[in-house]
């Protein structure tokens, strides 16, 4: 089994910034990796998703883009949220969560 780095009390409070910023960024991120995406894979020739009140848009058509958005937003946090930890334990030594 492998050892769990637990990081301190001390580590977790001077993480909060880091972790603030880094998710502010990661939804900004998340959403242009969206628009890109769904601007080259969405159904038909609008640019932007559609939305959950937008009625000429199928509940098919709706519920996909929230689900695409979604998986995407998931993926860049976890991406983003990780490599702020393993920044911060070059930084300081300690890892950040736990």
């Amino acid at each position: 089994m492998a050892k769990k780095n637990t990081g301190s009390t001390s580590a977790k409070i001077l993480y909060r910034p880091v972790g603030l910023l880094s998710g502010v960024v990661s939804g900004a991120l998340a959403g242009l990796v969206f628009k890109q995406i769904w601007k080259r894979v969405g159904p038909g020739e609008a640019e932007d998703a559609p939305k959950a009140l937008e009625s000429e848009f199928r509940l098919r058509e709706v519920l996909l883009a929230a689900a695409v958005q979604g998986a995407i937003f998931a993926l860049v946090k976890a991406l983003v949220d990780r490599g702020g930890a393993r920044a911060f334990q070059r930084a300081t030594g300690e890892w950040p969560g736990d």
